[in-house]
This record gives structure tokens, C-alpha cells and sequence, in this order.
């Protein structure tokens, strides 16, 4: 009797030809072979289908789903319905894995037993590789521990602040292995990026978390996440209307959940904190018009209630002064300090 595979391996590809070997070389040659890997073709253009059909025909492991291209969120959620074994994990088709990776969350899992497995990453740039540190040693999280993990998909508290860099290090699918059984269950699914523009990871873990008993953190660097410098940043139209639907749908569920004020406060700070990020995505355009679009923002009536609630003692000197400038709307502070993060990030 054919055995079943314990790890189903969700690979979304678009347009990949130039990284997608890596990925997928690190995924056939795991330690650990009582794997099956779904790679959803999203209507690629490039080599990348050829690449996967040359794969598929070399390692029975490797199963091909194409579909027209309907975004990241959709492939995962699309790979997910073929998926058939006990544990599941992602990998984006950019990025690449440790041969070992299967083979030491499942270990742990099992040790454990897990509902959830974490483990940290490494930000590998063109010259350079960097380790993404989340806890400094192996952890286990039992009920009160996962409402704080799941609090922390929301926003930061307190002294988290002190780095609001790291907001979303922990907010990945990948760098995870899930139980299949738990996202089926409870019809866990990706929400749409033309809805919400980003974090569907954060939101996908904000609601399996909601059921996790019992989760474990292993301080391997399992991960490896390609990270392009030089690229240059373009304007995204939509981005604050889909952000206004993430935070709509965030206080939707803790509403409906009744998860209290230290969730209201943490979404309170996210909110604030994206600030940045619709910030640096405004510098995009002329300056003129980028100065307009910040005056905005800092005037809009839910990024005023947020920043308003927002603790400054946490923060390091130049986030303080930042966020004083968003405080006293200053907008051509908080345009001066965003042109300055811009170049440095370049």
C-alpha cells in the first residue's frame, strides 16, 4: 500500500524562470521524502512552466496545477485543495528551504505535539546574507502564549515598539508547518491581495492561531528569503483603500471574537505603524504631489484616532521623532524623514 505523504508543500509560481530551480531542488532533495509538493502555476509567462513539467517528469513528488494568473493569495489557497497530507507547508517559488527543514518540524511536531511549528529565516540579498532573529532559543506556547502569538499578528504592545522593524517578522506562512486537518476544519483560506494589498500572511495566522493548543519555536534558520536590492519602488494607487479593508477586517474578528482591549490597542498600533509604509510608497511619486498625499493620510480621521492612542516611550530617537511629527501633523517633517528612510533603504 502506497504510503501517504505526512507534508503537502505549497509552491504559488509566477514568473520565476531565474529562481525557480533553487527552490525547487531544495524541495526534492529534503532529507525527509514522505513529502508531496503542489506547485500552482499562476498563469506564468516566462520558463517557469517549462521548468516545472521538466521537474514533474523527473520526481513523481512533484505535482503541477495551472490555473490563469489570480494572485498569490488564490494559488496557496487553490494548492491547499489538492493538498492530502497530515501537515502542511508554504514556500514562496523565489525563496528556498534547508534539505533538513521537513525532516526537523516534522521532529518537532510530533515531540510536541504541535499544532504549529515556527522557526526563523535568513534575508539573503544579492551580496550578502542576514539572519532574521524572532526568539533566541526554542520555545514552546501553550494556550495563554498562542493568544499572545495571535495577538502579535494584529500589532505590537508595549515593548515590541522598541523595534517596530520587526512588526511582521513573525507574521510569514512560510518558516511554518500547519496542520491540514486545522485549516479545513475550520475553512482557513487567504484573503484575496486585490482586497487588502498585503499581510494576507498575518491575517491567515491571526485566524489559525485562534485554534492552536499548543505551538513550538525551533531556532534553526530552516528558511531562506531573497531579498532584491536596487529595485526601484512604484506608486501603488489602491494600497491605502486595501489597507482600509485589512483594518476593517481585523476589527471585524476581534469584535466578533470579543478579544478584548490589548487586541483594539495592538491594531490601534499597526495602524499607526503603516503609516510608513503608505508613506514611503508616496515618495514614489513627485514631491509635490508625495507632500499632498502624506498631508492625507495624517489628516485622515481613523490614522488620527490611531496615532492619538500610539506610546512613545518605547521607541529608539528617530522612530520617536517620526511619530511626533504624525502626532503634531507635520507633514513636512514626516516627508522629510521618509525621503531620508528611502535613500537609506536604496
Amino acid at each position: 500500500m502506497e504510503q501517504m505523504p505526512k507534508v503537502s508543500i505549497i509552491v504559488p509560481v509566477y514568473n520565476v524562470e531565474r529562481y525557480l530551480r533553487q527552490c525547487l531542488d531544495s524541495l526534492v532533495n529534503q532529507t525527509y521524502q514522505n513529502i508531496e509538493i503542489i506547485c500552482v502555476d499562476d498563469g506564468s509567462t516566462d520558463a517557469s512552466s517549462e521548468i516545472l513539467t521538466e521537474y514533474a517528469l523527473k520526481n513523481s513528488k512533484v505535482r503541477v496545477i495551472r490555473q490563469e494568473n489570480s494572485g498569490l493569495s488564490v494559488a496557496r489557497n487553490v494548492g491547499f485543495s489538492f493538498a492530502t497530507g497530515e501537515y502542511v507547508m508554504y514556500v514562496d517559488s523565489d525563496d528556498w528551504i534547508d534539505v533538513y527543514t521537513c525532516e526537523k518540524a516534522v521532529f518537532k511536531a510530533e515531540e510536541h505535539a504541535a499544532d504549529l511549528v515556527m522557526w526563523p529565516y535568513i534575508r539573503e540579498f544579492p551580496n550578502r546574507s542576514a539572519p532574521k532573529v524572532i526568539f533566541s532559543e526554542e520555545k514552546t506556547f501553550h494556550a495563554a502564549e498562542c493568544r499572545e502569538l495571535q495577538r502579535r499578528m494584529v500589532g505590537l504592545l508595549g515593548t515590541e515598539l522598541a523595534h517596530p522593524e520587526n512588526a511582521d517578522a513573525l507574521c510569514t506562512v512560510w518558516g511554518k508547518l500547519y496542520l491540514r486537518e486545522l485549516i479545513a476544519q475550520n475553512d482557513i483560506h487567504f484573503t484575496d491581495l486585490q482586497r487588502i494589498g498585503t499581510y494576507e500572511d498575518g491575517l491567515f495566522n491571526l485566524h489559525y492561531l485562534a485554534h492552536v493548543k499548543n505551538a513550538t519555536y525551533i531556532p534553526d534558520y530552516l528558511s531562506h528569503y531573497r531579498k532584491n536590492s536596487g529595485m526601484t519602488s512604484k506608486y501603488r494607487k489602491e494600497l491605502a483603500a486595501q489597507w482600509k479593508n485589512l483594518f476593517s477586517d481585523m476589527r471585524g474578528y476581534i469584535e466578533k471574537g470579543g478579544y478584548g482591549s490589548d487586541f483594539e490597542q495592538a491594531l490601534n498600533n499597526r495602524i499607526s505603524l503603516s503609516i510608513i509604509g503608505l508613506g514611503l510608497n508616496a515618495v514614489a511619486l513627485t514631491n509635490r504631489k508625495a507632500l499632498a498625499e502624506i498631508r492625507n493620510i495624517l489628516s485622515d480621521k481613523e490614522y488620527r484616532a490611531a496615532v492619538k492612542t500610539l506610546p512613545m516611550r518605547y521607541f529608539p530617537p528617530h522612530w520617536w521623532v517620526f511619530f511626533a511629527c504624525c502626532k503634531l501633523d507635520f507633514s513636512v517633517g514626516v516627508f522629510v524623514l521618509l525621503k531620508c528612510m528611502e535613500r537609506i533603504k536604496g
